[in-house]
């Protein structure tokens, strides 16, 4: 019988049941060479967390899943509660502790821990507290699993990316942040709800900053293939630069009505998490705007600032960075958006 994680043993008779069960066919069956055996870790058992793990879980992505927490009891809960649903899932080993030494040989670590803001704190204050927290987690699962993809989630998502590239001593390409995947899926949701249209025939990218200076690139929608402004432009439809100003407002302001209402997000980060998770474990080859170190692309220089630009996710982390035409004002404010990251990374001292 298949033992999950740290859920308790049959007893010392267990490996003679098994035996008893199943007739082997070889006694030392050699394993497969084709077959990969894709492992994940996950810190941080909270509600992003959770939703990521359980969306990774049903969406049969790993053959193992690591969680790892501080709190022992809260992280034995949430993986029993998992393993208990094993019936309805595909077979997947699933573990949990505070030691990181679980995390060994994972292809990806995916960082949703972070501090929470305390009232009348500062941003500033609270990034620090964050920093100093990822140089606790990074290091431990850099020396576990040296030849891993770190995903960073926790906020704000592209000064910690940057943390996490610095602490870990990886290669850029091996260290993303999940930037403004979600942010694009709402800004596709908007406007195919606004042309009645199914949001997978949208393309359309939100970039810069995981947050308020976040750039819409509106020149480059196209819904099934047909690019959206210059076809307004063609056929003289009048279009209101306020309409579509509003439009990406809703999508900065869609994660803090869903936090005034339900105190957090998780269900949509969690599918945007695992589909990032896909397209690196199964080599998927898809462009995702993810948050990457961006120097050097689009005029933006001074300094090594991670946010989100379209990239090509695969088994090697980012494969390319998508070279999308911008228009003047969009490069303009994108190389903006870079320099409010800077301002406030240059003051971390990192």
């Amino acid at each position: 019988m298949h033992k999950s994680g740290s859920a308790s043993s049959l007893g010392p008779g267990g490996l003679d049941l098994t035996q008893a069960f199943f007739k082997p066919i070889q006694q030392t069956a050699p394993p497969s060479p084709t077959k990969r055996h894709t492992k994940v870790s996950v810190v941080g058992v909270g509600n992003v967390g959770m939703a990521i793990a359980q969306t990774i879980l049903t969406q049969d992505l790993v053959d193992e899943l690591a969680l790892v927490d501080v709190n022992a009891d809260k992280l034995r809960g949430e993986m029993l509660d998992l393993q208990h649903a094993a019936a309805f899932l595909p077979r997947t080993k699933i573990h949990a502790s505070v030691d990181y030494a679980i995390t060994a040989g994972s292809d990806l670590c995916i960082v949703t821990a972070g501090a929470r803001q305390i009232a009348g704190e500062s941003r500033l204050n609270l990034l620090q507290r964050n920093v100093s927290l990822f140089s606790r987690i990074v290091p431990p699962l850099a020396k576990y699993s040296p030849d891993s993809i770190l995903l960073i989630v926790s906020n704000p998502v592209d000064i910690l990316t940057y943390a996490a590239w610095k602490l870990s001593g990886f290669p850029s390409n091996r260290v993303i942040g999940s930037g403004t995947n979600l942010d694009s899926s709402r800004f596709r949701f908007l406007i195919a709800d606004h042309l009645d249209v199914n949001a997978q025939d949208v393309q359309a990218y939100i970039v810069g900053e995981h947050g308020d200076s976040s750039v819409a690139l509106w020149s480059s929608i196209s819904v099934g293939g047909v690019p959206v402004l210059s076809f307004l432009e063609k056929q003289q439809i009048a279009y209101e630069k306020e309409t579509l100003e509003n439009i990406h407002k809703a999508v900065i302001d869609g994660a803090y009505e869903v936090i005034s209402l339900k105190g957090y997000t998780s269900w949509a980060i969690g599918y945007s998490v695992a589909s990032l998770a896909r397209s690196i474990l199964r080599n998927q080859r898809r462009i995702h705007p993810v948050s990457v170190l961006a120097k050097g692309f689009y005029g933006i220089e001074g300094g090594d600032v991670f946010l989100s630009l379209p990239a090509q996710l695969g088994r090697g982390g980012i494969l390319g960075v998508t070279n999308v035409h911008l228009t003047d004002e969009e490069a303009q404010r994108l190389r903006d958006s870079a320099k409010t990251i800077l301002e406030v990374q240059n003051q971390l001292g990192l």
